[in-house]
């Protein structure tokens, strides 16, 4: 290193200790340091945080398809499922291998592979052109369709799993695996007890249209329309409100009614 490039430094060094200008001088070099550290310790970590999540939302698939059991390894488990490629515009199945590779939340940022939404109950602003879908086939009949889904919530987007019966209409299962809503309140999003009771509701009508609520306090079990109604999030409106809407959205035309109107020949 040349010495016209050492001379601040050295400039630095020989001032006194208590000389605010070297203290300030050995603050900045130490920042610059430690974010250099953090810098190349993200970068390098970065292909093991995407290994991580790809595991937890192979976890996520597993469980929400009713397939978990603890004496069965999640790379066997998961062996039982289907993952391919869906064209939300056509509600068309994509041949191909990208579908276990595919990152819907990348696309959803690139204008190729996205569209922006005017209708958008979701909040989501773009929806991707296609998603990964998740099969679950006994004896080559469909048993278990799973669907990401996502929308915003009160402070966070909330990502999840739904998991259908055969018709397209009725919930197996429904899981949030990533969210940030009050704790205590909206969180509960993704406690088992509030998600027990998607189980057997029917999220579909005859003609197609979306028809699940999240009521504002608790379902009666004898009324006519309870079968498509769950309890409301205590003190998580809002929150209740985000599922409530995202529903809307990936049930609809715009989301994943396309592919649902065509199960009946997918089930063969």
């Amino acid at each position: 290193m040349s010495d016209t490039v050492l001379a601040p430094v050295r400039a630095v060094l020989a001032l006194p200790n208590d000389d605010p200008r070297k203290t300030l001088a050995v603050a900045l070099a130490l920042c610059l340091a430690c974010s250099v550290v953090v810098s190349a310790t993200a970068v390098g970590l970065r292909p093991l945080q995407a290994r991580n999540a790809a595991l937890e939302l192979k976890r996520e698939v597993v469980k929400v398809a009713g397939l978990d059991d603890p004496g069965v390894p999640l790379s066997q488990a998961f062996g039982h499922i289907e993952t391919r490629l869906l064209d939300l515009e056509t509600g068309t199945l994509v041949d191909g291998d990208a579908a276990s590779t595919f990152a819907y939340r990348d696309a959803a940022r690139d204008p190729g592979q996205s569209k922006a939404l005017e209708d958008d109950p979701a909040g989501i602003r773009r929806r991707p052109n296609r998603m990964p879908v998740y099969l679950v086939r006994d004896g080559g009949a469909l048993e278990t369709i799973v669907l990401p889904v996502y929308g915003q919530g009160l402070w966070s987007t909330m990502h999840g799993l739904l998991a259908l019966a055969p018709d397209g209409r009725t919930a197996k299962g429904l899981t949030f695996y990533e969210q940030r809503e009050t704790a205590g309140l909206g969180s509960e999003v993704a406690s088992p007890r509030w998600l027990r009771q998607w189980a057997g509701k029917t999220l579909i009508g005859p003609a197609g249209e979306p028809v699940i609520e999240v009521v504002k306090g608790s379902v009666q079990p004898g009324a006519p329309d309870a079968g498509r109604k769950v309890d409301g999030l205590s003190g998580a409106t809002l929150t209740s409100n985000g599922v409530e809407r995202l529903m809307e959205f990936w049930l609809g035309a715009q989301g994943y009614g396309p592919f649902l109107a065509r199960l009946d020949g997918l089930s063969r």
